[in-house]
């Protein structure tokens, strides 16, 4: 797999990616990622909601979102920006706290530490969408792996499809 930027080397020990193309400019998906009202509309599958966000976009910058499940049960994941490059390169890590103060325990973030890049690249009319979420040990890449790492990040690409999609009729 070719990334555009040299972040880190993938390795498929510790680390997964999900690859799709969207049918929508590359400024709509940046927008539908940035935008906090927007994130929450796509960002866990439903039936699960993302009713806080808190996102300061700038390296060291926080990224908080909250998940709640239909049963109202909530679950606080935190972290910081490490890299943005507006409309191009977007990542986090939930190892870091604003401050850039070590996390911790992985208990503010489904109990795995992991850091996350986003590539949005122009592709025609539509956008290549490149996520990579590394790990710091296989352990972790497999048991979010088994959390349903494919199908849940695979269906939230789906939604944010439906989210620019939205915006496109909207645009017209």
């Amino acid at each position: 797999m070719t990334r555009k930027r040299d972040w880190a080397r993938f390795n498929p020990e510790t680390d997964l990616a999900i690859d799709r193309r969207i049918d929508a400019p590359v400024d709509l998906v940046w927008s539908a990622w940035t935008d906090p009202e927007r994130l929450k509309q796509w960002w866990v599958p439903r039936p699960w909601t993302t009713p806080e966000i808190e996102m300061d976009l700038r390296p060291g910058g926080m990224f908080r979102t909250v998940m709640q499940s239909p049963e109202g049960e909530r679950f606080d994941n935190a972290g910081i920006f490490v890299a943005v490059e507006p409309k191009a390169w977007i990542a986090w890590t939930s190892a870091l706290l604003p401050g850039y103060r070590p996390a911790g325990d992985a208990e503010h973030c489904g109990g795995i530490h992991m850091t996350a890049g986003i590539e949005f690249r122009p592709d025609g009319a539509g956008t290549h969408y490149i996520a990579t979420v590394l790990h710091p040990d296989r352990a972790s890449r497999e048991r979010h792996e088994a959390m349903g790492f494919h199908d849940g990040w695979g269906t939230v690409i789906e939604q944010l499809v439906e989210t620019v999609t939205a915006m496109k009729a909207d645009a017209r």
